[in-house]
């Protein structure tokens, strides 16, 4: 099965408690890209600038992504610099430069309109919603957004989830966006728009997943001792939920929650280190080995 992602692609210059990186990989495309290739063909859509570093992606075209929906235009590439102090759940921004990303347009490269899995990452909900008018009946359309579209774009972003199937977002972008502060009520207003799966992402505190009126499943994050880089893990966290999905081929409740243990596991491995690096040397045994790990982690007798 394959996936379409449409999504940014930056440099990002980070520092966090554990060193800092400039002008690394960065964006929603990349991270989502890399924990999705284990599991299924990815197919990318986004913008980068002439200055662009493209033997740095050579380790994913060799895993199988495909790159042609890659734009290259005149002008620098998105930049975005920020900094983690002690609450390495909340980024705080320094600078953000969206150089060609601020009129980013996405096109579809031939043969990118038939995918079995759309995943919209954070961009303009208008822009997620004309790529579904250019892709042809995908097996699920999956979302992501962010406070800055909640706030300013909120019924464009309405709109853009009647056609949605699953949302993915952060607990604090849940209660925002509801104007709730209970999870579980907010989670069911955001499933009557129109997903009928939503997956609230809790940082280190793990994952909440609402699929029926009263199912909900609650997965931990995996325990590290050492956090070097939480940028990313969002993104890497939904590319393997995707990818588990588009891998199981049927959205069963078991493959559901399947989903939402390797989503927990790429992320745990994205924020071992800074950037892509970790994504980059990572191997399939690994990630199986820590898989059955989240098992012996939640297990319990009854």
């Amino acid at each position: 099965m394959s996936i379409l992602v449409v999504g940014s692609i930056a440099l990002d210059s980070v520092k966090t408690p554990c060193g800092e990186t400039k002008e690394a990989l960065g964006g929603s495309a990349l991270y989502f890209s890399a924990a999705a290739s284990f599991f299924a063909k990815v197919k990318v859509v986004g913008v980068v600038g002439e200055d662009f570093p493209h033997h740095k992606v050579r380790f994913l075209e060799e895993r199988g992504v495909n790159l042609e929906g890659l734009e290259i235009r005149k002008g620098k590439t998105f930049r975005w610099v920020g900094c983690y102090e002690h609450n390495l759940n909340e980024a705080k921004t320094l600078s953000t430069c969206l150089n060609v990303f601020k009129d980013f347009n996405p096109k579809l490269a031939k043969g990118y309109e038939k995918n079995d899995f759309v995943f919209l990452a954070n961009i303009d909900p208008v822009l997620q919603r004309k790529v579904l008018t250019k892709v042809e009946k995908p097996k699920a359309v999956v979302c992501d957004t962010m406070n800055f579209w909640i706030k300013g774009k909120r019924k464009e972003l309405i709109k853009t989830l009647k056609d949605v199937d699953i949302m993915i977002l952060n607990d604090a972008e849940v209660k925002e966006f509801a104007g709730e502060p209970n999870l579980i009520k907010a989670a069911k207003w955001i499933r009557s728009l129109g997903p009928k799966i939503v997956v609230v992402k809790k940082g280190e505190h793990g994952a909440l997943m609402f699929y029926s009126q009263d199912l909900i499943f609650s997965a931990p994050a995996y325990p590290l001792e050492s956090v070097s880089d939480p940028t990313g893990a969002g993104d890497s966290f939904a590319g393997g939920f995707v990818g588990c999905l588009a891998r199981l081929k049927e959205m069963t409740e078991s493959n559901l929650r399947k989903a939402v243990i390797y989503g927990s596991v790429m992320a745990s491995f994205c924020v071992e280190k800074f950037s892509l690096e970790r994504l980059k040397t990572l191997t399939s045994e690994e990630i199986n080995q820590r898989f059955r790990e989240f098992g012996r982690l939640v297990h319990f007798g009854r």
